[in-house]
C-alpha cells in the first residue's frame, strides 16, 4: 500500500509545486528586480525566462521545474530561486518541501516579542512559577510566582539571564539543590541554543563574561558536553519551606522556536505543594503580575 501511495503523494506534491512557483512569478513586478517594464504582457509578473537568467540556470531547466517534471535540484538552485522570487521564510520553507529537500535552518535570534496571549497564560498560573527564555537565556517575561522563587525582578535589567544568575548570583546557587549536578546539565542544554543563535553578538558576549567570572562555567563550557533538554524533576530550596520537588518543562512558544515557556509545579506526591501554592500567592500581594526584562 505504501508503494501505491508514494508515488500518488508526489503527483500531487509536483503539482502543488508547479502552481506555487507560477503564482509566485506572476506576482512579482519586474522593477522589483531592476527588470524593464518592457512592451505588453501576456501573463501578470515576471516572465519564466527572466526567472532563470536571474536564479542563473537554463530556461529548460526552469521550466521543468515550474511544470512539475521529476528532476533533481540542488539546494543552491532553491536558494537562488527563492531569492529572484522574493519568498519569505515560510514561503522559502516550503519551497524546500514541495521540493522534496531538507529546508536549512533558519538563524537563530535573541530579540523576540513575547505573544500577548502567552504573557496572559503566565498570568493565569498563579501557583505554577512561569517565566520565558530567548535563545541568549535572557528572561524576557515571568509571573509573579516565578519572581517570588527566582527573584527576577532583584536583578538589574540586563542581568535577568538564567544562565548568568546561575553562574554569577549566589542566591540562585543555593536555590537549586544539588547545584554541582543540575549547573552543568543546564549548561549542556544551553550549548544548543548558543549553536543556534551564533550569529548574534550578544550570546558571544555573555559566554565570553561568564568565562571571566565564573571557574566553574569556564570549566564545564571548555567540555563541550551536550545532552538531551533538562526536563523531568528538579529539586530547589524555597525558603522558608525547604526543600521541595518540581516537575518542570519547556514549550516553544513561537513558530519559529526562538522562545520557549518553562512552567514549574510541585511533583505529584510533594507533601507541601499545598504549602507552597499559599505562600507563593499570599507573599505576592504587592508583586508584579506578568512583567517582563526588556519593558
Amino acid at each position: 500500500m505504501n508503494e501505491i501511495a508514494a508515488p500518488r503523494r508526489l503527483e500531487r506534491t509536483r503539482a502543488d509545486l508547479s502552481e506555487f512557483l507560477r503564482l509566485r512569478r506572476e506576482r512579482l513586478r519586474p522593477a522589483e528586480l531592476g527588470l524593464p517594464a518592457g512592451g505588453r504582457r501576456r501573463t501578470p509578473g515576471l516572465r519564466r525566462e527572466e526567472v532563470a537568467a536571474l536564479a542563473g540556470v537554463g530556461l529548460a531547466w526552469c521550466t521543468w521545474f515550474e511544470q512539475g517534471r521529476n528532476i533533481s535540484v540542488s539546494a543552491g538552485f532553491l536558494e537562488n530561486l527563492a531569492r529572484v522570487l522574493k519568498l519569505d521564510a515560510a514561503e522559502r520553507r516550503h519551497l524546500y518541501l514541495l521540493a522534496h529537500q531538507r529546508p536549512p535552518s533558519e538563524p537563530g535570534r535573541t530579540w523576540c516579542t513575547v505573544p500577548a496571549q502567552v504573557r496572559r497564560l503566565m498570568d493565569d498560573l498563579p501557583a505554577r512559577p512561569a517565566y520565558i527564555l530567548n535563545l541568549r537565556w535572557d528572561v524576557v517575561a515571568w509571573n509573579a510566582a516565578a519572581d517570588r522563587v527566582f527573584g527576577f525582578s532583584a536583578q538589574a535589567p540586563g542581568r535577568r539571564n538564567l544562565l548568568w544568575m546561575l553562574f554569577a548570583v549566589p542566591a540562585i546557587r543555593q536555590l537549586f539543590v544539588d547545584w554541582p549536578a543540575q549547573a552543568p546539565a543546564m549548561l549542556s542544554t544551553f550549548r544548543r541554543d548558543f549553536v543556534s543563535a551564533a550569529g548574534e553578538p550578544d550570546v558571544a558576549e555573555l559566554v565570553d563574561e561568564l568565562e571571566r567570572v565564573s571557574p566553574d562555567f569556564k570549566a564545564w563550557w571548555r567540555e563541550h558536553d551536550v545532552h538531551g533538554a533538562c526536563i523531568g524533576l528538579r529539586s530547589l530550596r524555597v525558603e522558608p519551606l525547604g526543600e521541595l520537588a518540581f516537575e518542570h518543562a519547556t514549550l516553544s512558544v513561537d513558530e519559529s522556536r526562538h522562545l520557549r515557556l518553562v512552567v514549574y509545579a510541585p511533583a505529584p506526591g510533594e507533601p507541601r505543594a499545598a504549602d507552597f501554592a499559599r505562600w507563593v500567592q499570599d507573599s505576592g500581594s504587592g508583586a508584579p503580575r506578568v512583567r517582563g526584562s526588556r519593558e
